[in-house]
């Protein structure tokens, strides 16, 4: 119905991997638990094949597609759905909702970190969660239980992460060469920690984790005071003879408001 050049076909070279599998999409959608109300962003939507579904869940989709020929091809596509917007743009520069949304995708592969550090620490404000197929390999350090990233940190403190299961390569034109996995996030509701702090508690978490083969208590040297380490070992149950890379987010998270209670602010990590 909608012909495409086969020039235009995705190939391995480009990171292209259309998903085709209907039951996958299916509990992509599902798991991320779409309501009609919701804004849903699809990045790098390819020839549409999530986004069609999409469109009958939720009364605003965002296709996001930076293939120029894709683009015309899903503008041609979804003409008649006023409720879709394609956008062609990389990723990368395309301006975000100022309001609540979510992400339902089967994002390029290439600028995973990239597309992380945009939804769940730049725009942690207005991401609520959705649910994305990604690089396996990329999905464990995310949900490993020593986390050596400070976004990772970050991540987990305001997010629930939860690797669901592998994807198989038979799920995508062209089967990928790597292994791919289904990634579900929702946002968490963080007592106490407000976002208008991320940038600092960023640094906090990015200053203690400079050198994560070192135990909790020399990591924690760099801001708190004796008697303040020991405050926090009793009150957050952390062991100080643990590498750094042991603490819980919710540990961290406590940890931060402490130092912004108890340590002066000329003292902060920046």
């Amino acid at each position: 119905m909608w012909p495409m050049a086969k020039s235009k076909l995705p190939v391995r070279l480009t990171g292209q991997h259309f998903t085709i599998d209907k039951v996958l999409i299916a509990d992509l959608i599902k798991q991320a638990t779409i309501h009609k109300s919701d804004t849903v962003l699809d990045i790098g939507a390819g020839k549409g094949f999530l986004t069609v579904h999409l469109v009958k869940m939720c009364d605003q989709v965002i296709a996001i597609e930076k293939d120029k020929t894709l683009v015309k091809y899903l503008r041609l596509r979804f003409s008649n759905a006023h409720h879709v917007k394609i956008v062609g743009s990389d990723f990368r520069n395309y301006r975000m909702p100022s309001k609540p949304f979510k992400v339902v995708s089967n994002i390029p592969y290439g600028i995973t970190s990239e597309i992380l550090k945009i939804l769940m620490y730049e725009h942690a404000e207005n991401f609520v969660g959705g649910s994305i197929i990604l690089q396996l390999e990329a999905a464990q350090k995310l949900v490993s239980n020593r986390l050596y990233n400070p976004f990772a940190v970050f991540y987990h403190t305001f997010f629930e992460l939860r690797l669901l299961y592998k994807v198989s390569a038979k799920s995508f034109m062209p089967p990928p060469t790597v292994t791919s996995a289904l990634l579900c996030i929702k946002r968490k509701n963080v007592r106490n920690c407000d976002l208008k702090h991320k940038q600092k508690y960023l640094a906090f978490v990015s200053c203690l984790l400079s050198n994560p083969n070192v135990s909790t208590r020399v990591a924690f040297k760099k801001i708190f005071r004796k008697r303040q380490l020991r405050v926090l070992a009793e009150r957050f149950k952390i062991d100080l003879n643990a590498p750094i890379t042991c603490l819980s987010p919710c540990q961290w998270n406590n940890c931060f408001l402490e130092m912004l209670d108890m340590v002066p602010e000329k003292f902060h990590p920046v």
